[in-house]
């Protein structure tokens, strides 16, 4: 009997330290902004535990709808291959938040100011009153470069990394003139320091991008970064976000929502709670972006 008893109490104290990392799986009804979700602080902390991040999948690439009345990320199952990716999307309708499947296949994504556009490497889907269109082609000059993720400013000016072997390739950018996208330009020395620069995510007025980069004075693995447009349209350093958002994990992926309160990031741990390696969507107030804008 007593044996039975400590039995019960330890499988008690494993369900409560399994809820507090990830909660219940997708409760019925989800009210308030965020998914209901209580706003974080300085410090990062896991986005919607046990509703966007679960114990048996990996999810990555959060992001907000441009009125923040949709969340969007990539979700797959730790035991299976890209090709299983599903972009999921929380919209809020009728005071809940209701779960559905956009499409499968696809990561690398990103979304456009209006939330009009999701784009995925070279590719892109349009909505309309009848839903998302089909995977189109970004065309010339995108479409023969190896692009990892791209970021659009409301402008239209695309900001994106480049895949190489060495990962040496600076981050660099392509404004639309006449009708045409233009020949893409680095953005300056500072976008390819170190090992790599990647995944850019550039405010909707490009004020200020931020990006994952490992680089010498950084927290161990990829950390995120940011640098601020001067006044004469160049660009500042690059700031380690530092470490209430960096850890010795890798973080990538950056977004802010498009009410510029939150940010939301990936973090890579190569051995999680259960031993195997865990990817989570965290988020954390964007206080920092008022905190590092430099006075040029």
């Amino acid at each position: 009997m007593q044996q039975r008893c400590v039995f019960i109490a330890l499988l008690l104290t494993a369900f409560t330290i399994s809820s507090k990392s990830y909660g219940h799986d997708e409760p019925a009804i989800l009210k308030g902004p965020y998914l209901g979700q209580k706003p974080p602080g300085l410090t990062a902390e896991i986005f919607a535990p046990g509703i966007v991040n679960t114990k048996d999948n990996r999810e990555i690439e959060g992001m907000f709808g441009a009125d923040m009345s949709s969340f969007y990320f990539i979700r797959r199952p730790f035991s299976e291959k890209p090709k299983s990716n599903v972009m999921v999307e929380f919209k809020y309708k009728d005071n809940q938040w209701n779960k559905s499947n956009v499409i499968q296949g696809k990561s690398e994504a990103s979304i456009s100011p209006d939330g009009m556009t999701i784009y995925f490497k070279t590719t892109y889907m349009r909505r309309s009153t009848e839903g998302w269109s089909e995977i189109k082609s970004l065309g010339a000059p995108f479409e023969d470069i190896d692009i990892m993720r791209l970021s659009a400013s409301s402008n239209g000016t695309y900001y994106f990394d480049t895949y190489s072997k060495d990962l040496d390739i600076p981050l660099r950018y392509s404004r639309l003139i006449d009708g045409k996208y233009e020949l893409p330009k680095s953005l300056g020395s500072q976008f390819g320091v170190g090992k790599y620069n990647a995944h850019p995510f550039i405010a909707p007025d490009e004020s200020y991008i931020i990006f994952d980069s490992k680089r010498e004075g950084g927290y161990g693995n990829s950390d995120l970064y940011i640098s601020f447009r001067k006044a004469n349209q160049t660009w500042g350093p690059a700031i380690n976000l530092g470490d209430k958002i960096n850890t010795a994990d890798a973080e990538n992926y950056p977004s802010v929502s498009p009410d510029g309160k939150f940010l939301f990031f990936d973090r890579r741990v190569e051995k999680g709670t259960n031993g195997k390696r865990q990817v989570d969507i965290f988020w954390a107030d964007a206080q920092f972006i008022e905190t590092l804008s430099p006075k040029f």
